[in-house]
C-alpha cells in the first residue's frame, strides 16, 4: 500500500487531502517518531522513524495525527479479502504489505500482470486507496519492483531481465543491507550488484558473515524462497510507540498493562499458551534491547504477563531513561523450557 496509515487518514478526513501529514509523533516536540508520512510530507524530506522534532523542523506546517490502528487493521482485512479472490497463497509481511503466489490462478486469468492490475483496481474501488505492485518470479525481485514506481505503480521484471536488473541495483536496495553495511560496501568500492558480483562467495562471507551467502545468490537472480501461506506461529505479542518519551516508571507500567491486555486477548483468540515472555524496549536514541523470562509451564493469564513484563523492566534500571517503545510477546508454545546447569529456568 502507498503511505498506508497516512492515506487512510486523508481518505477519512477530506480536509487533510493534499496536505503534509504525519501519523504519530508529537507536534509539541515532547518526543515520539513518525509512524508514516504522506507523500506531501515526504517532499520535505520527512520519513518513517524520524523524530517528530526533526519532522517539524523540515516542515513547520506539517499536521500530526494520532494513529488509529483499529481503522488500519479493518482496511488491511478488506485488502486481504481481495487477495483471496485470486489466490490463497498469501504471506502477510505487515498490515500494508504481502507476498502473493499466483501460480495457482483461482480465476484462470493466465497473467500475473493482469492479476496485479485487477487487484490494484479493486483495492482502489473498494477502499479508496492506491497500492503498488511488483511482479516477478522471485520474492526478492517482486519486493524491490513494488517500490520502483510508487505511488500507484506496477513494475514487471521477467526472468530474463532479473540478472541485469540486479547488477544495476544500488547496494543499499539489497535486503538486509542497512546504513552501516552499505557504508562498509561503498568503502570497499562496492556500489552496485555488479560490484558485488565480482567477489566470490567466500569473499562475501569473509566480509559480511552469513549474509554473504545470500548476496552471492541474489545478485545472480537466485531466490528459491517460497511464499508461505500458513507460517507456524513462533510468537505472539503487541507493542506501542509513544507520542512522547516515557521517563517515569509509573507511566511505563501503565503502558505495559495496556499492552499486556492486548497480548492476553490475542492469546485467548488463538487458544495459545507460551513459556517465554519477552519484553522489548526501544529508547529515544533508537537503541533497542529485549529481556526474557521462561516458565516451567505454559501461561496465558493477564496478571502473570503484566507482572513479569514489569519485573523485566525493573531489571533494565529504567530510572531516568527515555523510552519510545514498549512491547510484550509470548513464545515457546510447544517447546520445552531451557534450563541452566543447575536445572533452573533461565532468566536472560
Amino acid at each position: 500500500m502507498d503511505a498506508f496509515y497516512a492515506s487512510v487518514e486523508q481518505r477519512d478526513n477530506p480536509e487533510l487531502k493534499g496536505k503534509p501529514l504525519v501519523v504519530g509523533g508529537s507536534p509539541e516536540g515532547r518526543g515520539g517518531v513518525v509512524a508514516a508520512a504522506s507523500y506531501e510530507a515526504r517532499k520535505f524530506g520527512i520519513r518513517s522513524a524520524m523524530p517528530s522534532k526533526k519532522a517539524k523542523e523540515l516542515c513547520p506546517h506539517v499536521i500530526f495525527v494520532y494513529p488509529r490502528f483499529a481503522a488500519y487493521k479493518e482496511v488491511s482485512k478488506k485488502i486481504r479479502e481481495i487477495f483471496h479472490r485470486y489466490t490463497d497463497i498469501i504471506e502477510p509481511l505487515s498490515l500494508d504489505e504481502a507476498y502473493l503466489d499466483v501460480t495457482e490462478d483461482k480465476l484462470n486469468i493466465g497473467s500475473a500482470i493482469d492479476i496485479a492490475k485487477l487487484i490494484k483496481e479493486q483495492i482502489k474501488a473498494e477502499t479508496g486507496l492506491t497500492a503498488s505492485a511488483g511482479v516477478s518470479s522471485s520474492k526478492f525481485v517482486a519486493k524491490i519492483a513494488s517500490d520502483l514506481q510508487k505511488p500507484d505503480g506496477l513494475t514487471f521484471i521477467g526472468p530474463s531481465k532479473i540478472e541485469a536488473f540486479m547488477e544495476k541495483l544500488p547496494v543499499e536496495k539489497f535486503y538486509g543491507v542497512g546504513k552501516v553495511t552499505a557504508d562498509k560496501m561503498k568503502s570497499m568500492g562496492l556500489h552496485t550488484g555488479a560490484d558485488l558480483k565480482k567477489l566470490s562467495e567466500d569473499e562475501l562471507v569473509k566480509h559480511f558473515g552469513k549474509s554473504g551467502h545470500f548476496f552471492y545468490k541474489i545478485v545472480r537472480g537466485i531466490d528459491e524462497r517460497e511464499v508461505h501461506a500458513d507460517r507456524e506461529t513462533k510468537s505472539l505479542g503487541a507493542e506501542d510507540t509513544f507520542s512522547y518519551d516515557l521517563t517515569e516508571i509509573e507511566e511505563m507500567n501503565a503502558e505495559l498493562d495496556k499492552i499486556a491486555l492486548l497480548v492476553f486477548e490475542r492469546l485467548k483468540k488463538y487458544n495459545l499458551k507460551g513459556r517465554t515472555i519477552t519484553l522489548k524496549i526501544k529508547y529515544h536514541d533508537f537503541r533497542q534491547i529485549t529481556r526474557n523470562f521462561s516458565f516451567l509451564h505454559p501461561i496465558n493469564d493477564l496478571e502473570t504477563i503484566a507482572a513479569t513484563a514489569k519485573q523485566l523492566l525493573l531489571k533494565t534500571e529504567p530510572e531516568d531513561k527515555k523510552i519510545r517503545l514498549l512491547g510484550i510477546s509470548l513464545s515457546n508454545f510447544g517447546e520445552q523450557p531451557r534450563k541452566n546447569n543447575n536445572g533452573q529456568l533461565e532468566l536472560f
